[in-house]
């Protein structure tokens, strides 16, 4: 017991040392993380790791996809879901197939189905390891795409692994794997969905901030352990529910609330990814030792290995390509109408009194009289496309953003879980398993290791500040214009009653200026860290007033 207290101890020491010394080095501490769970493993003191693959598929990577999708911009997952949907889905299928007809061939005795199972295993990039790229400072649009690819693409990874195994004992069928995994992924967004709504109507009626956060923790598991029991994706449900819940929390939980769990759930998400990369280093001498057992050899074993991250690289860049050009493509037909959207804009505003005129002018509801939810819905969606078309213009995807959602497609620990999810009579299973860990260590350290030297070679486009800055400007604009409307209290005497009233009035103040700031965000209209800055000042001017009860000067 007490050596145990000891080990994690000392591995909270380790991923706090990590998360100090990286930035320090420029080295990612996940790397590092890595790195010294391969040497610790290595030790010949130190005696074999084997973790339980439900202890990360179930225990550590529900909190973490959640934790991910809360803070993600809905708008932008909505904007890039072509380009996510595609990397998270076909990409997968392509890449497994592709990778299972190269282990057939390179691995003696293994027959395609086993084949295409370990491709399925090493397919998907990671959610943990993308936490890399983030702190890059790459595109934002990139991180969008790279992000929401590594929070769906696991369930799709992990359906077709089941169809491999199950074909492998001669039960495999098309149709079926089409619907498991149609299946899978509604019932997982619908649990998610119900899930994420519940838990912000719960929580809403919860006063105490800290007993509001930890509940936030047990979201992820009621989303995710109800749909595996049901046969769906538990990390899809758990990501659906972190998408509902960042989309909505700040216009249901109070500021309180919200600073409590975005300060608590980083400490979560510390520990947790820390965990995920030092386990799977430590893993490695285990692993090791399976292989001497079936007296097979680790030189051919990484030679696979090599080749299979060599191929992964090159189908992801063969997909890419392809994948960027049809969303240029779709761009430019979209940005083509934009002089007719913003006409038809212009008459809305001017038959703002008068719907009929829709129907004269062609808008919604032609015929008939259109009801002023018509007439809301139809200008919602005239402004949404027109701040989507500025979005993509004002980022367009070129070969280098290309470049750089290819190499920062890295694999990780849930390739090192779901090898080990293997049946125990798979065919050369301790090789297998070798060869999911050596692609998925090779990938995190050659690719997690060079890519700021990648970044700095391929020059991808960056934020403009001059853009940057004409945006708060645009913001805090909109924001006075937001607060005009509350009327100024008669008298400013600092007599107790005034100060009520003043502190009424700055709160009143806030909370316009609140909804107008997610009324944009729900648009479109502005770039969404700019938007999620002014929110946080929001919160902070908000916590500061109900607490101290000052008012602001102005």
């Amino acid at each position: 017991m007490e050596m145990g207290v000891l080990i994690g101890v000392l591995a909270v020491l380790a991923i706090a040392a990590a998360a100090t010394i990286g930035p320090r080095f420029g080295v990612a501490s996940p790397l590092i993380l890595v790195a010294v769970g391969i040497l610790v493993s290595l030790l010949p003191f130190v005696p074999a790791l084997h973790i339980e693959p439900e202890w990360i598929l179930a225990g550590i990577l529900p909190p973490l996809l959640y934790s991910a999708s809360v803070s993600m911009p809905s708008m932008n997952f909505r904007r890039e879901f072509a380009a996510i949907g595609g990397l998270s889905v076909l990409l997968v299928v392509v890449s497994s197939v592709v990778l299972g007809l190269f282990f057939s061939w390179a691995i003696p005795g293994l027959d395609l189905a086993w084949g295409i199972a370990l491709g399925a295993i090493v397919s998907p990039t990671d959610a943990v390891a993308t936490s890399i790229v983030k702190r890059s400072g790459v595109s934002p649009r990139v991180v969008a795409i790279l992000e929401g690819e590594s929070l769906l693409n696991d369930a799709t990874a992990l359906v077709l692994l089941r169809a491999a195994i199950a074909a492998a004992a001669a039960s495999f069928a098309v149709g079926t794997v089409i619907w498991t995994f149609t299946y899978s992924v509604v019932v997982a967004v619908a649990l998610g969905w119900a899930v994420g709504r519940l838990n912000l109507i719960v929580r809403a009626r919860v006063k105490d901030a800290t007993v509001n956060t930890v509940l936030s923790f047990t979201v992820p598991f009621v989303a995710s352990l109800p749909a595996e029991a049901l046969g769906a994706s538990g990390l899809v449900a758990a990501v659906v529910a972190g998408l509902v819940t960042g989309s909505r929390a700040p216009r249901v939980l109070s500021p309180q609330h919200r600073l409590s769990d975005a300060q608590n759930w980083k400490t979560v998400e510390l520990v947790l990814e820390g965990l995920v990369f030092l386990t799977m280093g430590l893993q490695l001498f285990g692993i090791l030792q399976e292989v001497e057992e079936v007296h097979e050899g680790v030189g051919p074993a990484a030679l696979v290995a090599a080749g299979a991250l060599v191929l992964t690289i090159v189908v992801r860049a063969g997909y890419v390509a392809p994948l960027l050009r049809s969303l240029g493509r779709r761009h430019r037909r979209t940005a083509a109408m934009k002089p007719r959207l913003e006409t038809m804009q212009k008459r809305i505003a001017d038959a703002d009194n008068d719907p009929t005129a829709l129907v004269r002018q062609g808008g919604p509801g032609k015929g008939r009289v259109p009801s002023q939810r018509d007439v809301g819905r139809f200008t919602t969606r005239i402004r949404r496309t027109l701040a989507d078309i500025d979005y993509f213009t004002g980022a367009p995807l070129g070969w280098r953003e290309g470049a750089v959602v290819v190499w920062a497609g890295m694999r990780g620990a849930v390739t090192v879980a779901a090898a080990q999810t293997l049946p125990t009579d798979t065919p050369g299973r301790p090789v297998l398993v070798l060869i999911a860990f050596l692609v998925a260590a090779g990938s995190l350290l050659i690719q997690g290791g060079t890519i700021s030297w990648v970044l700095t070679w391929l020059k991808p486009a960056q934020v403009d500040p001059e853009t940057e800055n004409a945006e708060r400007k645009r913001v805090a604009s909109m924001l006075h214009e937001a607060a005009r409307h509350i009327p100024l209290p008669e008298s400013r005497e600092r007599t107790p009653e005034n100060m009520e009233v003043m502190k009424k009035f700055a709160l009143d103040r806030l909370h316009a200026q609140r909804a107008a700031l997610l009324d944009a965000r729900d648009d479109g209209t502005f770039d969404a860290d700019v938007l999620d800055r002014a929110l946080t000042n929001l919160d902070a001017d908000e916590i500061s007033i109900s607490l101290k009860g000052s008012p602001p000067e102005n």
